[in-house]
């Protein structure tokens, strides 16, 4: 089984990329999970594009085992990451976010 990270490892990490939310474990939400979660919203110029990243992402994902949960409206596209069988957020998580910022800017997300 996975490890969960330490608080201020995922703190260091949000400090550093402000984009992305942490969502400790319990914290009511609309999408009200009991794990910590990464989450983050995206904005591409286009459907199009939009659904460039994703397929990439999830060609990914596929590659590290890991997926992530997304809601996609036209160019706008939310993401949550957590690893469901460790209960929380490990570094699997930042792996993909980190793959997924990288992505982003190659592709004029914001």
């Amino acid at each position: 089984m996975k490890k969960t990270l330490k608080s201020q490892y995922i703190e260091s990490y949000v400090r550093k990329n402000k984009k992305w939310h942490w969502r400790k474990a319990g914290e009511k939400s609309a999408k009200a999970a009991p794990a910590a979660a990464l989450l983050r919203s995206y904005h591409f110029s286009d459907f199009k594009t939009a659904f460039g990243f994703m397929t990439a992402v999830a060609l990914k994902a596929e590659q590290m085992n890991h997926h992530p949960e997304w809601f996609n409206v036209y160019n706008c596209l939310d993401v949550t990451l957590t690893t469901h069988d460790a209960k929380g957020i490990t570094q699997l998580d930042l792996d993909l976010a980190a793959y997924m910022e990288t992505l982003a800017k190659k592709m004029g997300g914001k």
